[in-house]
């Protein structure tokens, strides 16, 4: 496993673990991140990404992306 935000533009990863606080694994749970999803990365600047999740694009910092383990 590796956070998210190791993976590369253009890559599909599968959500594996998502760790944090309960609040906030609820907010990405409610945004679609959840565990045996997929998830695209769209691109990545700075540690800072937009995914794609769900048929949407959604933009996450990197301690956000982080907390996501692909």
């Amino acid at each position: 496993m590796m956070p998210l935000t190791m993976a590369k533009a253009g890559e599909t990863a599968t959500i594996r673990k998502i760790s944090g606080k309960d609040e906030v694994r609820q907010h990405l749970a409610e945004l679609g991140f959840v565990v045996d999803s997929d998830v695209k990365v769209v691109s990545e600047i700075g540690g800072n990404l937009i995914v794609q999740v769900k048929d949407s694009r959604i933009a996450l910092d990197k301690t956000m992306a982080n907390r996501i383990m692909v």
